[in-house]
């Protein structure tokens, strides 16, 4: 399909021996896949006749909704996906926020008796 909507990588062993080295650090095919993944691409799984195609040859396709040929100025479109901050939800910030508030209050009014014990001791001597 030459739709100029996705793109293919038709012998992964060449591609991850000869390609990715030229623009990565690395020559591993799985890797390029996860930051694939990571900016939005997804594989393109081919379904015909009811049940999953098995590849005759090795070719895998990849697409993005900006990724489109002749259409260059969607490129801009293609972000890294932000990762959430392992699930914390915005109400457990704001009790962590409050605990933190506390402590302070806590240790201003603890640095005050020091200070209150300091003067009495030296007083006393």
């Amino acid at each position: 399909r030459q739709s100029g909507s996705s793109f293919h990588v038709f012998d992964q062993g060449q591609f991850a021996k000869e390609v990715l080295p030229k623009y990565f650090k690395h020559n591993n095919m799985a890797s390029f896949v996860r930051q694939l993944n990571m900016y939005g691409f997804r594989k393109v799984v081919h379904i015909e006749q009811g049940g999953l195609v098995k590849p005759e040859k090795d070719d895998t396709e990849f697409q993005h909704p900006y990724f489109i040929r002749g259409q260059e100025h969607l490129l801009e479109n293609i972000k890294r996906k932000v990762t959430s901050v392992s699930g914390i939800k915005h109400e457990d910030i704001k009790v962590r926020q409050d605990n933190v508030t506390k402590l302070l209050t806590d240790i201003q009014v603890m640095k005050g008796k020091q200070e209150s014990m300091d003067s009495k001791l030296v007083a006393m001597k």
